[in-house]
């Protein structure tokens, strides 16, 4: 209501104002209708909805005068084609996970997660504080597409498995869904790496032809229905200690809009992702405990398989570095940005939740 108010005070006192207010006003903010595509479907409220929301935020903020229609995966372009489709602007605008495009750069990953990576506060100051999303515009710009922060699903989980895990030896074989740099280190450990849209995950695991799947965590997982057919659910997923998804805007199209405009897509992402980061926040918590009733089998992975991850992970980073000097460039800011705030919220945030897990878990006896 008070935003509504605004709008409407702001427009009156425009007209009042000026004779020459409202035709100003209407050359400024014209008649602007987008395409958007998603590489996710409505059964994925927390990912969709995200969309969505930026979407409603755009047009009622512009008073209707810029409207962005959104296609769920696979109306218009199929969920991995976002990237190509607002490159070659078949659509204006598309919503994303960047590491899907790993196979085009792998350096693409450090706009969603890495492993080892930043937890979802650290990735939100390396974009808006650090370089990071000079960096991206950067390595976004020769394909026409100026990106934006959209949210970010928080700390990942481990997966889904049919079996237990409980050395690196069970790692050895197993066919899993997974994506971006996960994949290549898992790849050296022994796993054998399936990128598959999240609408075939399901038929796939419950077919056999994935022993593994990690997608996202309790919300998503339990709406996509891993539980009935791998029981094991294991933490934390050390690939996405966050995950951001991004919004994709083609450059040509966006430097076509009145800079209103161009300020107002970047407000309404950051509104928008923010409540993203909140949705998960405030549920997955109730939908672990229901897989939990449900039979799910929650563990940790071994500390073994840990430390065999981080060593094999740095192993890939540096092959990576050794061969592209972009990819290094990002990778040194990155992880130079991580190593430096990691001590700080270590003293900080990670003494105060683990002292109150600890102190709640007392409690109960």
């Amino acid at each position: 209501m008070q935003r509504r108010s605004f709008l409407k005070k702001a427009s009156l006192g425009a007209v009042a104002g000026t004779t020459l207010a409202t035709p100003v006003f209407a050359q400024s903010n014209p008649k602007i209708n987008w395409k958007m595509t998603t590489t996710y479907s409505p059964s994925l409220p927390p990912l969709y909805n995200t969309a969505d929301t930026f979407c409603k935020m755009v047009n009622e903020a512009s008073g209707g005068n810029f409207s962005i229609r959104l296609y769920p995966a696979g109306e218009i372009v199929p969920g991995y084609g976002v990237m190509d489709a607002v490159s070659n602007r078949t659509v204006e605008a598309g919503q994303t996970a960047s590491y899907y495009y790993y196979g085009k750069d792998p350096s693409f990953c450090f706009d969603t997660a890495v492993p080892f990576g930043l937890n979802t506060r650290q990735m939100n100051a390396w974009m808006y504080e650090g370089d990071g999303l000079k960096l991206m515009r950067e390595l976004f710009a020769p394909r026409h597409i100026i990106n934006f922060p959209l949210g970010n699903t928080g700390t990942q989980m481990g997966g889904w498995y049919r079996k237990e895990i409980k050395s690196i030896d069970d790692l050895k074989g197993l066919k899993m869904r997974t994506a971006g740099f996960a994949g290549e280190v898992l790849s050296r450990m022994g796993v054998v790496p399936q990128q598959i849209p999240p609408g075939d995950i399901y038929p796939s695991l419950e077919k056999g032809t994935l022993d593994a799947v990690e997608f996202v965590g309790p919300v998503d997982d339990e709406k996509l229905g891993f539980q009935k057919v791998a029981k094991y659910y294991y933490y934390p997923g050390w690939w996405e200690g966050s995950a951001q998804v991004s919004l994709y805007v083609n450059d040509a199209a966006y430097n076509e809009l009145p800079s209103a405009y161009q300020s107002l897509i970047d407000t309404a992402s950051r509104a928008a992702g923010s409540r993203m980061v909140s949705d998960y926040d405030a549920h997955n918590p109730a939908a672990l405990r229901r897989l939990i009733a449900g039979g799910a089998v929650l563990k940790a992975f071994p500390r073994d398989v840990m430390d065999a991850s981080f060593k094999t992970a740095n192993e890939v980073y540096k092959d990576f570095c050794d061969k592209d000097p972009n990819f290094k460039k990002i990778h040194d800011n990155y992880m130079s940005f991580r190593d430096s705030v990691v001590p700080w919220f270590r003293v900080a945030e990670g003494s105060y939740d683990n002292y109150l897990g600890i102190a709640l878990a007392n409690r109960k006896k």
